[in-house]
């Protein structure tokens, strides 16, 4: 592709970093799935973002379904094709208002529609999150604090569970996020936006105990609330490995990954009687639908004990 083509993929990660205050995590994403829109334009001719059309977009779906791509990793590349469109579409409306005056490699002007809009994606089968029981999670969260390294994991967990963070969430909080005293955490979600959680008693006294521990981990000013051997700030990969190793030791037989712990924390919540909205409202979902589907694992449990219990469900022995 042209070098004014490369140049609107550079502005648009630009964009997303600073007006849409997308996270790095979320910016690589975007950037990975738009590369292989661009690989395709380069494989059929399409030197600029103007050439492409809906035909044209379709059939790259088309074609990212061949190659054994998973339908919502599809609806996620036209998620970004899209957004990536409604970006250039505004520039170009700035650039006929003669806000700016573009080089001429660069003019939008001509662009006048989003070619992926409209363009369906193929149906993903929306999958149950897994979660753990709450005697699974007690079991798990069992461990002995004998050296400085469990008790941080203890507390990384336990601060999971409690408060049902994200990965992200928790490895990008710092000290000052925390309120021991209040027994709150103030969290940056998704979209940079912010919200105050609660930290159960337990989670707390975890947090406490890891906090002893910290001053001598840390180096210098390091803010990060949790960090490794090194004194610096702990990462996603890093807690990954560390919660299935406890997971292992603890013996549980399933895969447990930290996000196993938000889906744990939503479920048990709706099993003991959280109204809906409470729990979107703690797990900082934009869209009350996202949190619905938590209701159907409640509905399952239900159906456990309806199964177990009345007379008319119950298998003769």
């Amino acid at each position: 592709m042209t070098p004014a083509a490369l140049h609107w993929l550079e502005q648009f990660e630009r964009y997303l970093a600073t007006e849409r205050r997308c996270s790095a995590h979320t910016v690589s994403n975007y950037r990975r799935d738009l590369q292989s829109l661009r690989t395709y334009c380069g494989r059929n001719g399409l030197e600029d973002w103007a050439g492409l059309d809906a035909a044209h977009v379709r059939t790259f779906a088309a074609r990212l379904h061949a190659g054994g791509l998973a339908p919502r990793s599809i609806q996620r590349h036209l998620s970004a094709v899209r957004s990536f469109y409604d970006f250039l579409l505004r520039e170009a409306q700035v650039q006929r208002e003669g806000r700016t005056a573009p080089p001429a490699e660069q003019d939008l002007r001509a662009l006048r529609a989003n070619p992926a809009r409209g363009v369906p994606a193929p149906k993903a089968v929306r999958r149950l999150p897994v979660t753990l029981d709450a005697d699974q999670m007690a079991r798990l969260l069992a461990i002995s604090e004998t050296t400085p390294l469990a008790v941080r994991d203890r507390a990384i967990m336990e601060m999971l569970y409690s408060s049902g963070l994200r990965l992200a969430e928790l490895t990008a909080l710092d000290l000052v996020h925390v309120d021991l005293p209040d027994r709150t955490v103030r969290v940056l979600g998704k979209g940079r936006k912010e919200r105050a959680v609660p930290l159960g008693r337990v989670a707390a006294e975890a947090l406490e105990r890891w906090l002893k521990q910290r001053a001598a981990w840390a180096t210098g000013a390091e803010a990060a609330l949790f960090v490794g051997r090194g004194g610096r700030r702990l990462g996603r990969r890093e807690i990954q490995k560390r919660v299935a190793l406890w997971a292992r030791r603890q013996g549980l037989a399933q895969h447990v990954h930290p996000h196993l712990f938000r889906h744990s924390f939503a479920s048990h919540l709706l099993e003991s009687g959280a109204e809906l909205r409470g729990v979107q409202e703690l797990l900082g979902h934009a869209d009350i639908a996202t949190t619905q589907i938590y209701t159907h694992l409640d509905f399952q449990h239900l159906a456990r004990i309806y199964d177990a219990a009345h007379p008319r469900a119950r298998r003769k022995s």
